[in-house]
């Protein structure tokens, strides 16, 4: 119910603004603007659903080896311990707790072509638990708060782009700490607020010691990857995101010759079903980027980039990290949108400069929620998302605030 109200909110928003420029301050172009905008939205949700049939066919094909070779199931009863605390709805050793866990390593990873297809059957397998299926379950709704918080290892596509630009930063790089404290402070209040919400109790011996033990891999591996320059950076990355992908495949396939699973027809019926999903997210997917199309288009971001300066500066608080926050504001809508935003800044203002660093900060450090609702909410059919949408805007909002709190100590 609350998707419904905050789609017609975006149209209804952008449809006042686009009417006052164009009566009263003269904009005669920002109607055709609007218009222009919404067909191509629609044929992007169109090309963009297309595109997933090839990676979710893959993915989901070495999936379904991976699920009759028991690889999936393996992974579940190492995870169980953790996640039927954190998931009490799902039984233990149950196989949407392996598609989970493989959705979050890829997230970690970077991987986002991974991520998506583990994130979609992680959530059809819970949505075989659901007993409304028009209705998302606390379990559908604490697994994507977690997933659209964003815990990254490194941003490689943020740290190509800084690499890139048309003067390029002196050392691209020089975010990636930055972004990991972000996206686990991020992660670590999606987690909070969740259980909160779900009367679920984090301060247990197990939680902890998995927490705690996660947050010691991460600093691990942040001191050793802060003591490579950017080539060696680059090249870890590249292999070590590569290297994962084709020890997965490796996996799957040697389980499969193992357990005598005809491998090939596996595959066929794993990989018949991504053709089926990217079909039924086609209509959820045109018409989320429809509003968001519409609520770009017609300008409303500079008004409230404004209102933002307004409020600080009377409140008496240093407000060059204004100009960074149309990144941090079209990051939930638009990837795409909000990697326009951060070029853009890091071309006007530098890729070195404050404002160039803390878009680049924001830009990898969050999941684009509204993208991620409309696809992963649409693979399984589900309306009524209760109050996914509140909690995931809400880890945005302490990420947005954390990366402008870091951005300040490491580059002010």
């Amino acid at each position: 119910m609350i998707l419904n109200y905050i789609w017609m909110a975006f149209f209804l928003l952008a449809f006042v603004i686009a009417f006052i420029k164009w009566a009263f301050l003269g904009d005669q172009q920002i109607l055709k603007l609007l218009v222009d905008g919404i067909f191509k939205s629609a044929n992007d949700g169109f090309d963009i659903s297309l595109k997933l049939v090839g990676i979710m066919s893959l993915f989901l094909g070495f999936m379904k080896i991976g699920e009759k070779a028991g690889a999936i199931n393996f992974l579940s009863r190492i995870v169980a311990p953790f996640f039927s605390r954190l998931f009490p709805e799902v039984p233990k050793n149950h196989p949407a707790t392996g598609h989970m866990m493989m959705n979050f390593s890829a997230n970690l990873l970077g991987l986002d072509n991974a991520a998506t297809p583990f994130g979609i059957k992680a959530m059809e397998s819970l949505q075989e638990l659901n007993p409304k299926k028009e209705v998302a379950s606390n379990a559908q709704i604490m697994f994507m708060a977690l997933h659209a918080s964003g815990l990254t290892l490194i941003p490689v596509a943020v740290i190509a782009m800084r690499a890139s630009v048309k003067v390029p930063a002196a050392n691209p790089t020089d975010i990636f700490v930055p972004c990991m404290i972000v996206t686990f402070a991020a992660t670590l209040a999606a987690l909070i607020i969740m259980s909160f919400k779900q009367k679920i109790k984090l301060l247990q011996p197990v939680i902890l010691l998995w927490v705690g033990g996660i947050s010691a891999l991460i600093a691990g591996l942040i001191w050793f990857l802060t003591s490579l320059d950017q080539k060696s950076l680059e090249v870890f990355s590249s292999t070590l995101s590569s290297g994962i992908i084709l020890l997965i495949f490796l996996a799957f396939l040697l389980g499969g010759w193992i357990k005598k699973v005809n491998m090939f027809e596996a595959f066929v019926e794993g990989a018949k079903g991504g053709f089926e999903i990217a079909v039924r997210i086609i209509p959820y997917l045109i018409a989320m980027l429809v509003a968001i199309s519409v609520l770009r288009n017609s300008g409303v971001f500079g008004y409230l980039i404004e209102g933002f300066r307004f409020v600080f500066t009377l409140m008496g608080l240093n407000t060059d990290f204004v100009e960074a926050l149309p990144t941090a504001l079209m990051k939930p809508l638009s990837g795409a949108g909000a990697r326009g935003m951060m070029v853009d800044a890091m071309n006007t203002y530098g890729a070195d400069s404050f404002i160039g660093r803390l878009s680049s900060i924001f830009q990898g450090t969050s999941d684009t929620t509204f993208y991620v609702i409309a696809v992963y909410f649409g693979a399984i059919s589900v309306k009524n998302t209760r109050y996914a949408i509140p909690v995931m805007l809400l880890a945005d909002l302490v990420g947005i605030i954390t990366a402008i709190l870091v951005a300040y100590l490491f580059f002010y």
